[in-house]
């Protein structure tokens, strides 16, 4: 089990206004869970924040034009793939 420890420093106070029937379902969920409602909370907030994309839609629209307008060396895919094996298993061509 993963002990996450909060210093009081550099926290802030959120308030989230929930019905009770929601507030019952998280204190059983964190129960289950061996922690406090607000650490569940904590950690749920987080989990669902990794998952938000760090570069935005438009960022990485503009990569992929830039790559499809540029010329970039390739080969067949199967020739790509020996080569490759080959390079695995130290052989030369």
């Amino acid at each position: 089990m993963v002990l996450e420890h909060y210093t009081h420093t550099m926290s802030k106070r959120l308030q989230v206004i929930i019905d009770d029937a929601d507030y019952r379902d998280l204190q059983r969920v964190a129960r289950r869970h061996h922690v406090t409602v607000s650490e569940w909370v904590r950690r749920a907030l987080k989990e669902v924040a990794l998952r938000e994309p760090t570069v935005s839609p438009d960022r990485k629209l503009g990569v992929v034009r830039e790559a499809a307008r540029s010329s970039y060396p390739t080969a067949d895919i199967d020739t790509m793939l020996a080569d490759i094996e080959r390079g695995y298993l130290g052989s030369s061509r």
